[in-house]
């Protein structure tokens, strides 16, 4: 390659990846889901319209692995442990058995209605029963859904590509012949614990380093967390586990982590992730044969209508049911089952098998993908209201952020006070932080004040304090509790319950 030809190559991914950050405006505005118009533009620069050729499926499916471990990674470290937790149980249900559910009652239609071959109508369904990570962390966390709800999507989103990829893969494999359906079961758990298991372990050890090193410049903190994830990602890969749970994991355990430089590296995964949707949507775009869709309407019409109002819909009232979810929650979490990437990544997995009709099954799950999210996508706003599951936006919470002092140990640690909080008016006296974290310091615009006893917090005020290092989570964990309930909230050290509201006990 000329050096004339680099340029040209760089200024067109540029352009590309410029009219991805252009369709991200567009789709906000307009509510279309903007992997839509990632996809779209694949279609727009691919054989059918400007010429570029791709259509190595292997090489696609790899790629399109670490972007999705990258997307898990994000939408990971971006959730709150303490909205996951109390739905983790019905999130991982509906992530594995809700799966199966809809796999079996997609499959068992599609035969009779369509007269598919049993392996063909499980891989369909398999293909795309499982809603997608990047379709809902993109849509859900723009609509004020109950926390409730929204983590319990969002968990499943995360748990249920795992599994499905197994399922897919094992299905698409030497193994749907020659394979018991107990080792296939024994297979599947064995790569989802693993994956589990190895995530946390390797996360948890990054922890460690990261709270012990003192790096030389702030930007190393996001992509050593990064590098955290990917090592879990690939160890588990290595290992014979799911490195995409393996991700997943390590980004819910990262994320929920008093971390050097935290809000920083929130802002690098963010955009690490916008980056690989971009390019995982528009890569998919390109596999796609336009001329070939036409031949999958029928197919994709009939398992994407049966998926939508009858699998997905029975497998979470079968799920959810035993945590006595309201009926309202249910109908929400049925039909805000999205699916984006992964299932047109999964639709790659027979064509590296070179199984018998791959190309037709790949272009059904693109149109299908497309089709049923043009029709939930932008209704979801409109159905979460009338299924009474939205709530009133609530302050936002306090942003912490920490950095290592060489030779101390002791963090710098940062906290902005935000809008609605009521830490705003508090004097800094009452605070009353752990012994071995002190406020040293208040930036108020372009004042820098010493606090004392006669020294109100403000809105928008940034708070310096030199922390103990095993006291910034109790500290952070302090402040919060201050931040939602006020001069009235205490410290509770006993128990369960260490964080809690009292009304002046």
């Amino acid at each position: 390659m000329t050096h004339e030809e680099l340029n040209l190559v760089v200024l067109a991914v540029s352009g590309i990846f410029l009219a991805g950050v252009i369709a991200v405006r567009v789709a906000s505005r307009s509510g279309m889901p903007g992997m839509l118009l990632y996809l779209g533009i694949g279609l727009i620069i691919g054989e059918a319209g400007l010429g570029i050729r791709f259509d190595d499926a292997e090489l696609a499916f790899n790629l399109a692995l670490i972007a999705v471990a990258v997307l898990l990674t994000d939408g990971g470290f971006t959730t709150r442990w303490a909205d996951l937790r109390p739905v983790a149980m019905r999130a991982g249900l509906l992530a594995t058995g809700g799966v199966l559910v809809s796999v079996t009652v997609a499959a068992t239609l599609a035969v009779v209605i369509l007269g598919l071959d049993l392996r063909t109508a499980i891989l369909l369904s398999a293909m795309v029963s499982s809603t997608d990570a990047a379709a809902v962390f993109a849509i859900l966390r723009r609509l004020p859904v109950k926390r409730r709800v929204r983590a319990t999507l969002e968990g499943e989103s995360g748990f249920n590509d795992p599994p499905t990829i197994v399922l897919v893969s094992v299905v698409a494999s030497d193994a749907w012949a020659e394979g018991s359906i107990a080792a296939m079961i024994g297979t599947a758990v064995f790569q989802l614990v693993a994956g589990a298991i190895i995530g946390l372990i390797v996360a948890r050890l990054g922890q460690l380093l990261l709270g012990r090193i003192s790096l030389p410049s702030a930007g190393l903190y996001p992509l050593a967390t990064l590098t955290i994830a990917m090592v879990a990602f690939a160890g588990a890969g290595v290992a014979g586990g799911s490195g995409l749970l393996a991700a997943y994991v390590a980004g819910i355990w990262l994320g929920n982590q008093a971390l050097p430089h935290h809000s920083t590296t929130e802002g690098f995964t963010e955009s690490l992730g916008w980056l690989a949707q971009i390019a995982l949507f528009i890569m998919l775009g390109l596999l796609a044969s336009p001329n070939q869709l036409p031949d999958a309407v029928v197919d994709a019409l009939v398992i994407g209508s049966v998926l939508t109002f009858v699998a997905r819909p029975i497998s979470v009232w079968l799920c959810l049911t035993p945590f006595k979810v309201p009926w309202r929650e249910k109908a929400f979490t049925s039909w805000a089952g999205l699916r984006g990437a992964v299932p047109i990544m999964l639709a790659m997995v027979p064509l590296t098998n070179g199984l018998p009709g791959a190309s037709h099954m790949f272009h059904v799950t693109f149109l299908l993908v497309v089709t049923f999210t043009l029709i939930q996508g932008p209704t979801l706003p409109r159905f979460a209201r009338r299924m009474d599951v939205t709530e009133a936006i609530s302050p936002h919470a306090v942003a912490f952020d920490s950095s290592p002092l060489e030779g101390i140990d002791a963090p710098l640690v940062q906290v902005t006070v935000p809008d609605g909080s009521r830490l705003g008016g508090m004097y800094a006296d009452d605070l009353r932080l752990p012994r071995g974290a002190v406020l040293s310091m208040i930036i108020r615009g372009d004042e820098v004040l010493v606090p004392d006893r006669t020294t109100r917090l403000h809105e928008h005020d940034q708070l310096l304090m030199a922390v103990r290092t095993d006291l910034v989570e109790r500290t952070q964990r302090r402040l919060e509790l201050l931040h939602e309930g006020g001069a009235l909230a205490r410290w509770v050290s006993s128990g369960r319950n260490r964080r809690r509201l009292t009304g002046g006990e």
